[in-house]
């Protein structure tokens, strides 16, 4: 009978052990996760930083495109996942200087002034022709509106002790939602394959948005070449 309770002891302690340990296990690999993306992101716990989208293109004066709502929730969400706060701001009504703060910019340059302003500094490979096809590196990419719309995920690191920039440049805010969802959903494997504090500059294609929304994204190409490592530090309208 003493060794009968000798063995479930033991057997009940080896199992709180090994829960323990199961616990301990999630729990560090969840924190050391949870410090990678704050420090891709730039967003230490109670960091604040701005996220500045564009006005509706043809639309009201101070309004704001369903999508490019959308893609804002994402962005938040990404946000809160590291314990920081934001601030939303309109293109035009923002006067900062790059790296002060985490900075997501959402929207295209015609409709985004704040956009075209960082896009000149720090992707001159870029261009737009016509209304709004895009010229990157000497290839251009035309968009077939609900088929193929392609947009522009950047990180722009502005320098040591700095927040990085991250651009979401569509030619169309269906396009931006999917940039916002894609950089929630990748951004674990982005910071792998570019570095927590690294650049890059992927171009994405929106495939038949008509009929799968902002959910089918391919990565067209890497021109992470265009992209700059410094941004100056001074104020950009």
């Amino acid at each position: 009978m003493t060794e009968i309770l000798l063995n479930l002891v033991l057997g009940l302690v080896t199992a709180a052990m090994g829960t323990g340990f199961g616990w301990f296990s999630r729990t560090f690999l969840y924190r050391r996760e949870l410090r990678r993306t704050q420090r891709f992101f730039g967003l230490p716990p109670g960091a604040e930083c701005l996220l500045v989208v564009n006005r509706d293109f043809g639309g009201a004066a101070d309004s704001v495109a369903r999508n490019d709502t959308y893609a804002l929730l994402e962005l938040a969400g990404l946000v809160k996942e590291c314990g920081a706060g934001f601030e939303v701001a309109a293109h035009d009504e923002t006067r900062q200087g790059i790296g002060e703060r985490t900075e997501f910019c959402v929207g295209g340059p015609r409709s985004n002034r704040r956009m075209a302003a960082h896009l000149a500094v720090s992707l001159p490979g870029f261009s737009i022709e016509g209304e709004v096809d895009f010229a990157v590196a000497g290839t251009s990419y035309r968009m077939e509106r609900g088929a193929a719309e392609y947009v522009l995920l950047a990180r722009v690191a502005p320098g040591a002790g700095r927040h990085p920039l991250f651009l979401l440049c569509g030619q169309r805010s269906v396009a931006n939602q999917a940039a916002a969802r894609y950089l929630a959903r990748e951004h674990p494997r982005l910071a792998r394959t570019h570095g927590v504090d690294g650049v890059f500059c992927l171009l994405l294609k929106v495939v038949n948005s008509e009929a799968y929304g902002p959910d089918a994204v391919e990565v067209v190409a890497d021109v992470s070449g265009a992209a700059v490592r410094t941004s100056p530090g001074g104020r950009t309208g």
